[in-house]
């Protein structure tokens, strides 16, 4: 089997070793979206949830979740991450959630990334199903990544919108 898999030659699991790579600064941001109620919007922009600050407790919970994505994830590395930044912004008929997370290492950041907005988006699931069961979570993908051997990757399509 090819280098840097998660399988041995055997067909076994395995974390990929980088004890070889070299430390590089890497960064991923990722994006996703919660569709929801205009009613829904509405209440998380203007205060009006009973559970506190929609947007604030779902951040901390994103850059909790990316903290902890080595525990969540099968054969992910741990990492020292050296930063992690949660942006929410208001659409017409959703949050869209941008997650920006940096490290230097010898592996990157894209799974850390996606898990912040992931964490992040069912935190605002969970803080307003009461008012809005309806609400869809939705186009959670890596948009950019630099560092490491692969270099640069800009997403090209239209799945993740802009802010």
């Amino acid at each position: 089997m090819p280098d840097f898999t998660h399988f041995n030659e055997r067909g076994e699991s395995r974390m990929v070793d980088v004890t070889d790579k070299p430390l590089t600064n890497r960064i991923a941001i990722a994006r996703g979206q919660v569709f929801m109620k205009e009613e829904t919007l509405l209440k998380i922009y203007d205060s009006k949830i009973e559970k506190g600050n929609v947007l604030e407790v779902a951040r901390l919970a994103g850059i909790m979740g990316a903290k902890q994505t080595h525990q969540l994830i099968p054969l992910c590395h741990p990492l020292a991450v050296s930063g992690i930044e949660l942006t929410f912004y208001r659409q017409t008929k959703s949050v869209l959630i941008e997650a920006t997370v940096k490290v230097s290492g010898q592996t990157g950041v894209e799974m850390e990334a996606l898990t912040a907005v992931s964490i992040a988006a069912l935190t605002i699931y969970d803080m307003c199903k009461a008012i809005d069961r309806a609400m869809v979570i939705s186009n959670i993908c890596l948009v950019h990544k630099e560092g490491g051997a692969s270099g640069l990757y800009e997403r090209k399509d239209d799945i993740c919108p802009e802010q």
